[in-house]
């Protein structure tokens, strides 16, 4: 890998060899971090090089990603998904301009499918057969397709509390599928357990550092999308905290190399009920776990596997951290729904949530210049949606019952 220096441990700074099977530092058990020859890529790529592209898809991007030149592009279209700016929401929330990425509409519809791209491809490099990898939801669905459209097995945990839809999603794509009984931290640990015994390619995001790579797809898009003009704030919902260091690292990438002249600073968004990673940022305090009290099944994590590159991320980028109750993220829902036509899961529309409430606390200006990130689709989770929306209308055949209907909700129709 021409544009790869090595991979660093962000706790000891260690250098080592970024072979694809690495995790964790040898040396202390740190998060590793990939190093990119910024020269190297600056000398490959310009912003006028990125937008004349004709490859609609996260490898695009493949001079900012840690492939070697002869790795095969991964079989799914991830990436390259929608980007609005969303005029009417912006008045509504009293902001200066808002712009929504929707990357629900990923292949497995939801952000994850960016990382499980990139575990696909290194898995390539490793010549293994079979991939793994814990995951409250999204993750394991993203990786199950990916894995399969690739010609992979794979072994998934998932707690017991996943949402069926995201597990009927894992048996569709024939996945072999365990379900824990436990917290999001008792998979983690069963699935490393079982990977460490049976050799199989990691697939875990929070200590496979080049799933990062795959996520810092999304900013790549986003800057490119705005014309490399960043915004103020982009707002991105955190559980492990894979997903914001991600968005970092892209927004570094592309600044490194000259393609932008300034950074944006994040929005952390948490669920009130499972906010481990924002409150160490507000009590500037070492992380402490959390129950998983929420709705937002795909950011609850209690015991997160990546704290330190996404408190890293938010301190500095100077962000902010806003955390959300199962209410606000219900009315995020409905919002982005009726406001944009857009249909988000609890956990994709927190970080729309968490832009509201910003601006209602006033910590972001009212001429700021705003960018969130929907994350996955809401019918990865449509018993919260029916929570969210409302049951529909019921009446036998009849005119007069339709009308009883229509005069019981307030209808004015003549």
């Amino acid at each position: 890998m021409r544009n790869v220096i090595s991979a660093v441990c962000i706790k000891c700074g260690a250098e080592i060899e970024p072979t694809p099977n690495i995790t964790v530092c040898p040396h202390c058990g740190g998060l590793l971090d990939i190093k990119y020859d910024y020269k190297y890529i600056a000398s490959r790529v310009t912003a006028k090089s990125l937008s004349e592209s004709r490859d609609y898809s996260m490898w695009r991007y493949r001079e900012f990603l840690p492939v070697e030149e002869d790795t095969k592009n991964t079989p799914l279209r991830v990436g390259y998904s929608p980007f609005y700016e969303v005029k009417k929401l912006a008045e509504m929330l009293d902001i200066g301009r808002l712009w929504i990425k929707d990357d629900g509409i990923n292949p497995t519809a939801s952000l994850k499918d960016r990382a499980s791209a990139m575990a696909v491809a290194k898995a390539y490099e490793a010549k293994a057969d079979t991939i793994a990898c814990s995951s409250t939801g999204n993750a394991a669905s993203s990786l199950a397709g990916n894995a399969a459209a690739a010609g992979f097995k794979t072994y998934i945990f998932v707690p017991s509390r996943a949402p069926k839809g995201k597990v009927a999603q894992l048996m569709i794509f024939g996945a072999n599928v365990i379900s824990v009984q436990g917290s999001y931290e008792d998979t983690f640990m069963i699935s490393a357990e079982a990977i460490d015994r049976w050799g199989w390619y990691n697939r875990n995001a929070a200590i496979n550092p080049y799933l990062v790579e795959g996520k810092k797809t999304v900013s790549l898009e986003i800057a490119e999308q705005l014309g490399f003009k960043m915004p103020d704030y982009v707002a991105v919902s955190v559980g492990d905290g894979c997903t914001i260091a991600g968005v970092w690292k892209g927004f570094k990438d592309l600044y490194e190399t000259g393609i932008i002249d300034r950074l944006p600073r994040l929005i952390s968004v948490q669920a009130a009920g499972c906010c481990p990673i924002n409150r160490a940022i507000e009590s500037n305090s070492p992380l402490q776990p959390m129950e998983e009290n929420t709705i937002a099944d795909s950011i609850a994590v209690g015991v997160p596997r990546n704290p330190d590159k996404a408190m890293n991320a938010i301190r500095e980028s100077n962000g902010i951290v806003v955390n959300v109750t199962d209410e606000e993220i219900l009315g995020a829902m409905r919002l982005l729904g009726r406001t944009c036509g857009l249909f988000g899961e609890p956990a994709g529309v927190t970080g729309a949530a968490g832009i509201k409430k910003a601006r209602q606390l006033n910590l972001i200006p009212a001429d700021a210049t705003v960018v969130g990130i929907i994350s996955g689709n809401g019918l990865k989770d449509v018993n919260n949606a029916i929570k969210a929306a409302g049951e529909p209308i019921s009446i036998p055949p009849k005119m007069d019952d339709l009308l009883n209907a229509f005069k019981s909700k307030g209808f004015n129709l003549k």
